[in-house]
């Protein structure tokens, strides 16, 4: 990983940017063979933990005058923004990230600290998401079911009002305007809460059910 080699005049940025990219070209592959059923949100925040970790070593080895591991934060930065991300998006990522690669206790999230001692085709983002593979907080079927129940909640919702406005309006036509719109957002209202309750409801179900005997707080 500390053999790249570069032209004189590229930048120290650049030369973390394509360490990351090289090591990330090389374990994609090994996530994708898993098969893991992770939320994409926490893969995408695992993955980028893991590369700040990867260039925090890769600027410890180019000598950075400066701290090695803010350096990697200021380079995914730049890793993003060159991906398309908008600058000011790439800071608030970035910023969120850094709140991210600590753990209670101010030690480095696991993520980060398997980055920085990763090397190339070894197993080490494979150690990362393996140890989060029964967590069910992160999988990809409790987001599923919350992305299928936010759909329900907006497009229910949604409809329920209209057909409620157009019911009164049509068959109630001396209603005020104000009573109308009442009656559309109490219709809303019905389809949504008890989809809400019901989601919560599976969600707490599933996570009890994930948590092992003499694990919850007494």
């Amino acid at each position: 990983m500390n053999d790249t080699k570069t032209d004189p005049e590229t930048t120290v940025t650049e030369v973390c940017v394509l360490c990351a990219r090289e090591m990330l070209e090389s374990q994609l592959p090994k996530i994708k063979d898993k098969g893991y059923d992770f939320a994409p949100q926490f893969r995408q925040l695992t993955i980028q933990l893991y590369l700040v970790g990867v260039m925090w070593r890769q600027g410890e080895s180019l000598g950075l005058p400066a701290n090695a591991r803010d350096h990697a934060f200021s380079a995914l930065e730049s890793m993003l923004i060159s991906d398309g991300m908008k600058k000011k998006d790439a800071q608030k990522r970035v910023a969120f990230l850094s709140k991210m690669s600590r753990v209670e206790g101010g030690d480095d999230s696991l993520a980060v600290s398997m980055g920085y001692q990763a090397m190339p085709n070894d197993d080490s983002i494979v150690a990362v998401f393996d140890e989060y593979r029964n967590e069910t907080r992160v999988s990809g079927s409790l987001w599923r079911l919350y992305e299928r129940g936010k759909k329900i909640m907006v497009i229910g919702g949604a409809v329920a009002a209209f057909l409620t406005v157009w019911f009164v309006t049509i068959f109630l036509p001396k209603t005020e305007g104000i009573d109308v719109l009442a009656a559309g957002l109490v219709a809303a209202a019905l389809v949504v809460l008890p989809t809400f309750l019901v989601g919560l409801l599976i969600y707490r179900m599933k996570i009890r059910k994930a948590e092992p005997p003499g694990a919850r707080p007494s």
